[in-house]
């Protein structure tokens, strides 16, 4: 409990200070504050908050009375430090703390020292330092390290924004594609395989980041089997606009950074038990801590299991997580840290789904059909390898090396429908489609960089200085054959299976062969010209070759083996960025950026296109509110593409038959975005964005003045809020929030997609210190809804989810 204050060893607190050196009981303050602590402490009066920190640590807290009356106190959450809960639990109380020994803190009004809380002994700050997010109970963080180092959202003059692990966990998001559905600006569409892609602003984003190693993921022969499960990961960071100054090419939407999780100082075991709708079951066991006794060594350990069935007949599957992860100091300075995951999913698909009418209206088939074979198999299988090392030479410069290595082997047996249906009320006659695929894909991806901090001329300076590599090479297979007789209305699920070299003898098939290389060096300089203004001045220089082979043949022949080829050598893509504080909170900001994308279409003197060049504008105003446990922005930018491909038609067919190309296309897109996440009130934690874009053609010979990006809704909003209810009830939490779209429009641009607003919600019941329940319910109206569409040929129009609920238990033993 709080206390009065009791005299203070104030002399010899100041004969050892003036010596140079902590007194002992110092130097044991430090120890314990080292240690980890399970904070659940809601947000309520200041004494009551203090009571529960010092039940928790048995830190004896001093203070006056009168400093505490009528103060509030946000609470804290997670597995922190005692100097880190504190300063949460002081968050916007104006005051501060100071250790006097190991076992005794005492509070005194805050010395206004530019934002950190000034504490005599110790420093402890209400600022979320850091970018790991678990254990912090929030939906923001102090600092992300998508643009390498440690940034302060507010100090980035682009659009960032991240998903915390509490909001992973909050909203039950275990795949990457639920990820996308809840990050602000995202949008994505089922690939035909199980996976998807990832649209920001418009622009496909082809290249994720590992711990901040960028790898290539959505080609096309991959099947983008973008199906990375959640369990492994404290948070993602996205970045929506361009990223070439990081990745190079193919990167004019922007990415996202999967960090993943470590090993903690303290032991933690956290068991959830999963079960809901569908026969949706799922266990898992995360594990973590220090593996030697001073704490050196770290570790952390992943297990997850999930199986359901699908509100699709016949359709459902397994998934398993396994992960595995050490930390080293070898020296306080130099810290390594190697992983491994694996995942495997086995499935029933539901691939290629339903068909439309041929003039793309709705057919009107129950959300439950399947179009597949009782057969339908599909097999996917990825592994991946991490290490990175971090050598920090004093507290303003360090260097760190990583690398990523993921292999992904994806194959699949299924069949599906093909054409569409001519007109209502006809029969729903239509050809059914037998498939096989084999896809293998190796990736690899190194980055170093150094970072430093320094004064020149008086100015205060930093600056990055890098160096990456990214290779994906695959080695594909598909075969396919058409037959006709399928009734739509009447689907016999028990059609025959044909292996691979039947298909290639009933129908075609294709070998092909990716080999997609990157390198570049990279640099930026943040200079603060003056004292409220902060110039960042920074460029990449890459070189990319592409190179795609491919043999097609039918009726069991293969033709001449194809090929295309691209490099770009040396190109420089420059960066500019302005951030203007207009107080300790708020910042105002401006910037500037390239973005190229290299080109396989051919001239008529049968040379390859220049790449696609695009410039990035963006304007915008960040606020880090509530001692930074609320974080909001505004943006508005304008993305100017240029170079496209257009068919050349005065050249004549002297391109493989068909028309050859011209760099003339031009593309913009444009619009503002609003987001909002964190602390809104004591207790309630809310992420909350609003985005308007607009994408057209504004040059081509075809599509000039339409839209570009069919599957880009013109509005997009999203809002999330959980809410710890205060005094008796404070063990229970409510959350709720919607996900709403405007109409989009299909890919063959023949039908639009109807807009949606979706609305989930959950209740938590915390029944001790070790067990908490949970349930979500999603799609709580149950809204009948399609995803964004291909064509209404293909039969690549796909249901989203019903509503559907799934119930969690979660039990963390105290240590």
């Amino acid at each position: 409990m709080a206390h009065r204050y009791a005299a203070r060893p104030l002399l010899a607190l100041a004969i050892s200070l003036a010596c140079g050196t902590a007194p002992l009981y110092l130097q044991a303050a430090e120890t314990t504050q080292a240690q980890t602590y399970r904070f659940d402490i809601p947000g309520q009066s200041l004494d009551g908050a203090l009571a529960a920190f010092s039940a928790v640590t048995r830190v004896q807290v001093l203070v006056s009375g009168e400093l505490t009356q009528g103060v509030v106190s946000p609470g804290v959450s997670g597995n922190l430090g005692q100097r880190e809960a504190l300063g949460q639990l002081l968050g916007g109380t104006g005051l501060s703390a100071a250790f006097i020994n190991a076992d005794t803190v005492t509070l005194e009004k805050r010395v206004d020292t530019g934002g950190a809380l000034e504490v005599g002994a110790t420093t402890i700050s209400a600022e979320r330092l850091g970018a790991t997010t678990e254990g912090t109970g929030s939906y923001t963080t102090g600092a992300v390290t998508i643009g390498k180092g440690e940034q302060k959202l507010k100090d980035i003059p682009q659009s960032v924004s991240v998903m915390t692990r509490k909001q992973m966990d909050d909203q039950n998001t275990t795949k990457l594609s639920e990820v996308v559905k809840r990050t602000p600006g995202l949008t994505a569409t089922k690939s035909p395989g199980p996976g998807m892609f990832i649209f920001s602003r418009g622009f496909e984003v082809g290249t994720l980041q590992y711990d901040g190693v960028g790898i290539p993921r959505n080609t096309y022969a991959l099947g983008s089997y973008l199906t990375e499960n959640m369990a492994i990961y404290d948070r993602v960071e996205t970045l929506r606009g361009p990223a070439a100054l990081l990745q190079g090419a193919n990167s004019p939407g922007g990415t996202m950074n999967l960090v993943r999780k470590r090993g903690q100082q303290a032991p933690t075991v956290t068991v959830t038990a999963k079960a809901g709708s569908w026969d949706h079951y799922g266990t898992q066991v995360d594990a973590g801590g220090p593996l030697n006794t001073e704490g050196t060594l770290r570790g952390r350990f992943v297990a997850d299991y999930d199986t359901t069935d699908s509100f699709v007949d016949y359709a459902g599957g397994w998934n398993q997580t396994v992960y595995a992860a050490v930390d080293y100091d070898f020296t306080p300075d130099t810290t390594v840290g190697v992983g491994i995951s694996n995942q495997k999913g086995h499935s029933r698909p539901n691939f290629m789904s339903l068909p439309r009418y041929a003039n793309g209206s709705d057919i009107g088939l129950s959300r439950s059909t399947f179009v597949g074979a009782n057969w339908n198999r599909n097999v996917n299988n990825q592994t991946q390898v991490f290490a990175d090392i971090e050598h920090r030479f004093n507290d303003d410069w360090k260097v760190k090396a990583a690398l990523v290595a993921m292999d992904e082997h994806n194959d699949a047996t299924y069949q599906a429908t093909w054409d569409t249906i001519p007109n209502p009320g006809d029969t729903g006659t239509v050809r059914y489609v037998d498939w096989v695929t084999d896809f293998n894909t190796k990736s690899r991806g190194v980055d170093v960089y150094v970072d430093g901090k320094f004064e020149g001329l008086g100015l205060r300076q930093e600056m990055v200085l890098g160096a990456n590599y990214s290779k994906l090479t695959t080695d594909d297979f598909w075969a396919r054959a058409a037959t006709p007789g399928a009734d739509i209305f009447n689907i016999d699920h028990n059609r025959p299976q044909r292996d691979r070299n039947q298909l290639f003898q009933a129908g075609n098939a294709t070998k092909s062969w990716y080999d997609i290389r990157q390198k570049g060096i990279y640099g930026t300089w943040r200079v603060q010209v003056l004292d409220p203004l902060t110039l960042i001045l920074g460029a990449r220089t890459s070189w990319y070759d592409y190179s795609y082979k491919d043999e097609s043949g039918a009726r069991g022949v293969y033709g001449e083996p194809t090929s295309s080829t691209t490099q770009s050598n040396g190109h420089v893509t420059p960066y500019a960025g302005l951030v203007y504080a207009l107080n300790e909170q708020w910042s105002a900001y401006a910037s500037y950026t390239d973005a190229f994308e290299p080109q396989t279409n051919l001239t008529t003197s049968l040379t390859v296109l220049k790449p696609i060049e695009g410039q990035n504008y963006e304007l915008g105003l960040k606020g880090e509110l509530a001692d930074g446990r609320l974080n909001t922005s505004f943006a508005v930018f304008r993305y100017d593409q240029e170079n496209r491909a257009a068919q050349d038609l005065q050249g004549g067919k002297v391109c493989g038959g068909w028309y050859c190309s011209l760099a003339s296309g031009k593309v913009r897109s444009q619009g503002f975005e609003a987001t909002l996440s964190g602390e809104v009130l004591p207790g309630l934690q809310l992420v909350s964005s609003y985005t308007y874009n607009t994408t057209k053609f504004i040059k081509d010979d075809t599509y000039e003045g339409k839209i570009f990006s069919t599957w880009t809704p013109k509005h997009l909003l999203k809002v999330w809020g959980d809410y710890q209810l205060p005094g008796d009830w404070s063990d229970v939490s409510v959350g709720a929030g919607v996900t709403a779209q405007s109409s989009t429009v299909a890919y063959d641009r023949t039908f639009s997609v109807p807009g949606n607003a979706l609305w989930d919600s959950r209740v938590a019941y915390k029944i001790n210190q070790e067990f908490t329940v949970a349930a979500n319910l999603n799609n709580m109206f149950d809204k009948q809804y399609y995803i964004p569409a291909y064509n209404a040929n293909w039969g690549s129009n796909y249901y989203g989810d019903p509503r559907n609920v799934m119930f969690t238990m979660t039990y963390t033993p105290q240590f």
